[in-house]
């Protein structure tokens, strides 16, 4: 188990940070558009920040450009549905799902070297 913490790239947890902080900030700008109130559009801002800060260290620790950047969009599209549907019980389309399975597929595809 050891090892397989220590294979994985540093660049990789700072991804995932990116990611979170971006889901974060996602669900504080839906709660300003359902609310109004300002604080949840400020706290957005302050997480879109952080998660912009955690790309850069990404980037600066060996993440590529075109693979973290794709890496980010389909782990945060997959995060966000999971939000729409749980949190805001959305509806997802059966598109949207075949986007989500391909997104998938890019990041398997992404990850052979």
């Amino acid at each position: 188990m050891q090892q397989l913490f220590l294979a994985v790239p540093k660049w990789l947890y700072f991804l995932l940070i990116l990611v979170a902080f971006e889901l974060v900030a996602d669900i504080l700008a839906k709660q300003f558009a359902i609310s109004g109130k300002f604080v949840f559009a400020i706290l957005s801002i302050v997480g879109f920040i952080a998660a912009n800060a955690a790309w850069l260290i990404s980037l600066r620790t060996g993440a590529e450009l075109g693979k973290g950047a794709v890496l980010f969009s389909v782990l945060s599209a997959i995060g966000a549905v999971i939000v729409a549907v749980l949190l805001y019980h959305e509806k997802v389309t059966s598109y949207q799902l075949i986007g989500l399975v391909l997104g998938i597929a890019a990041i398997a595809f992404l990850s052979i070297e």
